[in-house]
């Protein structure tokens, strides 16, 4: 790692070699590297040395900070109370919408007992000593020192709001023995019942655990091919309501968020012009209701009525149809199980089909085939079909990721300038902690599994940065803005 803090080993070589074998039992094991000692043997001297950048030797985190009691309280649009916890202990930094959404969302056990988190130190010790624990257990430090100077670092960055984990993190960690840790997921689904019913039970399972999922329904035949039974098929977008009833009914880490979903379909697909106006039809339905009196809200009686709500919808499109629009040129759809041609449309309809669809209600997306694929970074070990459901991962069907997002406003100094060095060691201590998590996590099937530890796909991101540039007087679409985010 150029530029960064750590000495001895760095990370990219540590996980280059640091492949654990998953038994049946479901617990990763470090293998022997030959010179008689297992790599998770405390003091092994074959780990990483963490120096110390945000946190003082022998003072805690939580002692740098002042704590105050709060009232934790979400109210409906009747103003009666959705979520209501008395006493939560916070850093007097932190904002009340921060205070509510905590308490609310992450705080484990049921309220109202001693069980219930009532603390963020009770927050963040349970995960970043999860962690940690992991980190020892695998051999990641150099020493027991080096363990504690991570977790300070960890637990630093985390209370002074410089970063923060995915969802499924502050859910699941330290409350299950092998949690689901990571957001983000990208399944796959082939053209038979099996398959399907099989999605359906993945989605539940990533729901369950508070994480998303995107999935490419591409391989299922259209609604207009036979089945081998003789019958008729009945198309995606059948099978695509079961899906969007069971999101709906599960809410994501069992709190009161619901469900994120990707739904993706190839432009060339037969059933793509009732994909495109699938949701726009189903919102047109919902301003019906909602003219005849029902409730308007999100999970009010007009929205829950419809189809397609828990779910983003997005085209794939390849460079072919893009040039065919712009060559006003045709664009021809296939049968899944033959390959022949189901139809012919001007290309420009379709994109206008788009178009207006979006327009009426925010879907369809489009995602660009092509380009994605040219910028593939494992291109070898299969194209890229879809992504998770906001996009920022996208990677090979049947792989998950774990994210984390730095606060770059965190980083300025007295003096307004970004601290490149603190950014730096941040990075490096967040990156060991979702490396960490990957082998001690666990998916919902064997496929995600294997490849998540063949590929380790973390995802580091920065929030704010609109408002880095905008402390700094640099338009957002600027060249300045641009040259000062790279």
């Amino acid at each position: 790692m150029r530029g960064s803090s750590w000495e001895g080993l760095t990370l990219a070589s540590y996980t280059a070699s640091h492949v654990p074998v998953e038994p049946s039992g479901g617990t990763a094991v470090y293998p022997d590297y030959g010179n008689g000692q297992r790599r998770d043997t405390p003091g092994s001297g074959s780990g990483l040395v963490v120096q110390r950048f945000f946190t003082r030797a022998g003072l805690s985190p939580y002692d740098e900070v002042v704590w105050e009691k709060r009232h934790a309280l979400i109210a409906g649009e009747d103003g009666r109370p959705v979520f209501e916890q008395r006493e939560v202990e916070f850093p007097q930094t932190w904002s009340q919408l921060a205070t509510n959404v905590v308490a609310s969302k992450y705080f484990r056990g049921p309220l109202g007992t001693p069980q219930r988190e009532h603390s963020v130190r009770q927050l963040l010790g349970r995960v970043v000593q999860t962690i940690t624990g992991w980190g020892q257990r695998g051999g990641y430090f150099a020493t027991e020192n080096d363990a504690a100077v991570f977790a300070d670092e960890l637990t630093s960055l985390l209370l002074h709001q410089k970063a923060a984990f995915n969802s499924p993190v502050w859910f699941n960690v330290g409350v299950e023995e092998r949690p689901q840790a990571s957001a983000c997921f990208i399944i796959s689904v082939d053209d038979s019942m099996e398959s399907i019913l099989e999605w359906y039970r993945q989605e539940g399972i990533i729901f369950k655990g508070g994480s998303g999922s995107g999935v490419n329904l591409s391989n299922i035949r259209g609604s207009h091919e036979q089945l081998s039974s003789g019958g008729m098929a009945s198309g995606p977008l059948s099978f695509m309501r079961a899906a969007d009833a069971s999101a709906g009914a599960i809410k994501s880490g069992g709190k009161t968020r619901r469900a994120a979903k990707m739904v993706i379909l190839n432009i060339d697909h037969p059933d793509i012009e009732p994909f495109i106006r699938c949701k726009a039809e189903e919102e047109k339905k919902a301003w019906s209701l909602i003219d005849a009196g029902y409730d308007a809200s999100l999970d009010g009686a007009a929205y829950s009525s419809v189809f397609f709500q828990n779910a983003n919808n997005s085209i794939r499109v390849p460079d072919a149809f893009l040039q065919a629009v712009l060559n006003n040129g045709v664009w021809q759809t296939r049968y899944i199980t033959t390959g022949a041609v189901c139809q012919s449309y001007p290309a420009r309809d379709l994109l206008r089909m788009i178009a207006e669809a979006t327009h009426v209600c925010g879907d369809p997306g489009m995602q660009f085939d092509t380009a994605i694929n040219d910028w593939h970074t494992c291109p070898n070990s299969g194209r890229i079909n879809a992504s998770n459901p906001c996009s920022e991962f996208v990677f090979l069907d049947d792989t998950a990721c774990n994210l984390a997002s730095i606060n770059l406003m965190r980083f300025l100094n007295a003096e307004g300038e970004f601290e490149v060095e603190a950014y730096r060691h941040a990075a490096d201590i967040l990156l060991t902690a979702q490396e960490i998590m990957v082998d001690n996590a666990i998916y919902p099937t064997p496929a995600i599994t294997r490849n998540s530890h063949d590929f380790r796909p973390l995802g580091l991101g920065y929030a704010n940065l609109g408002a880095l540039l905008m402390s700094r007087g640099l338009p957002y679409d600027s060249d300045a803005g641009r040259d000062y985010a790279a």
